[in-house]
């Protein structure tokens, strides 16, 4: 999703800007040491709350950009994503 938003946004060819891999990267992070571990379910249904809320917004914003985009470029991960979303968190 960061891909596509990035490449839309920054009109890069080729991996993404500085801007977007901070972004993967503090997410990638945040997702590694979710106390959720594989049974973590989407951020938007998380009772966790663990992304600063600057990264939050810029997070959002790529996800409302790529969501819908990422049906027509990537459909089964679109539809697994859409799964996922519906599974709640498991408690602690």
């Amino acid at each position: 999703m960061v891909r596509i938003y990035c490449r839309a946004h920054h009109a890069t060819r080729d991996g993404l800007c500085p801007e977007c891999r901070e972004l993967l990267e503090y997410a990638h992070c945040r997702l590694d040491r979710c106390p959720f571990g594989a049974d973590k379910p989407t951020c938007a249904d998380c009772p966790i709350h663990c992304y600063k809320p600057a990264m939050r917004e810029r997070v959002k914003r790529v996800m409302r950009y790529a969501g819908p985009r990422m049906l027509a470029r990537h459909p089964i991960l679109a539809v697994l994503h859409l799964l996922d979303g519906r599974r709640r968190a498991k408690s602690r």
